[in-house]
């Protein structure tokens, strides 16, 4: 059992990364740190830069910390607005918490803040609450790039060891940590007809040893009209801490680039019409 706890509490610590960058104390920053009161709870962000709004979204038991190594490039291109999900880091808490009400959260702050779209980053749990959000606040979802998400919480989606292991978050004495842990068993469950209602483009990224399973991860890729699939190798869950300049490099292709979905099969059409012209179809 001590050793399940402590595998728990590596996973969730993993998405910490509480680290300083270009002597910016990120995730607990005075200077720029602000509270949004949102669903009864006060939600912080922190915000840096200018041009087009990018939201970031960290991962289960994670913050605006674990984004340190990455928001000072970010912020010479976008206007980051890194946030603390309820019940994460300088955030509130409150008795219920599930991914539809974090959603909710986030919007709730992009109303506050007077942002009509942004491009989102969201990793885990945040990539979860961004594809929640491609659906149910559509408006405010100008691309999405979502590593690591899952939409549902059992071993069709994710790596059998992982979730028989979390099953036993009731031995971690640390309650907010019990909470996080319940959180990723009892949750999402999105209907994959509800990720056909994404409009905006989307961006699917997850490494190749990945908790989510690869063909979970395919899955919701083909169920999103508007979606690229990147798969990274020789990568884990922690795609942004393995290889922060190729994360760097995808945000900005997809959020830069126009979207496109290129089709080996009309490319073949189009072969077969000049070579076939009178037998293609």
């Amino acid at each position: 059992m001590k050793r399940v706890i402590l595998i728990v509490a590596g996973i969730v610590i993993a998405g910490l990364c509480l680290s300083l960058a270009q002597g910016v104390s990120y995730g607990k920053n005075p200077q720029v740190g602000k509270f949004a009161k949102v669903n009864g709870i006060q939600l912080y962000y922190e915000v840096y830069g200018e041009g087009q709004p990018l939201l970031l979204l960290h991962g289960n038991g994670g913050s605006i910390a674990g984004r340190a190594n990455l928001i000072p490039d970010l912020a010479k291109k976008y206007k980051v607005i890194a946030v603390d999900n309820r019940c994460h880091g300088k955030s509130g808490c409150s008795k219920e918490l599930n991914y539809e009400l974090m959603a909710s959260d986030i919007n709730g702050l992009l109303n506050q803040l007077k942002i009509d779209s942004a491009y989102i980053w969201g990793h885990s749990d945040g990539g979860i609450i961004g594809l929640i959000m491609g659906y149910q606040y559509p408006a405010k979802v100008k691309k999405l790039v979502a590593t690591g998400a899952n939409v549902q919480p059992d071993n069709t989606a994710l790596e059998p060891y992982i979730v028989e292991m979390m099953k036993n978050y009731k031995a971690i004495p640390d309650t907010l940590m019990q909470k996080h842990i319940r959180l990723m068993v009892e949750h999402p469950n999105i209907a994959f007809t509800d990720l056909g209602k994404i409009k905006a483009p989307v961006l699917i990224m997850a490494g190749d040893r990945d908790a989510v399973l690869l063909e979970h991860s395919v899955k919701i890729f083909k169920a999103i009209p508007n979606s690229n699939l990147c798969i990274v190798p020789a990568t884990t869950h922690f795609i942004s801490d393995e290889k922060p300049n190729l994360m760097l490099y995808w945000l900005k292709e997809f959020f830069d680039k126009p979207f496109s979905k290129p089709s080996t099969v009309d490319w073949a059409k189009n072969m077969a019409a000049q070579l076939m012209p009178q037998g293609s179809k």
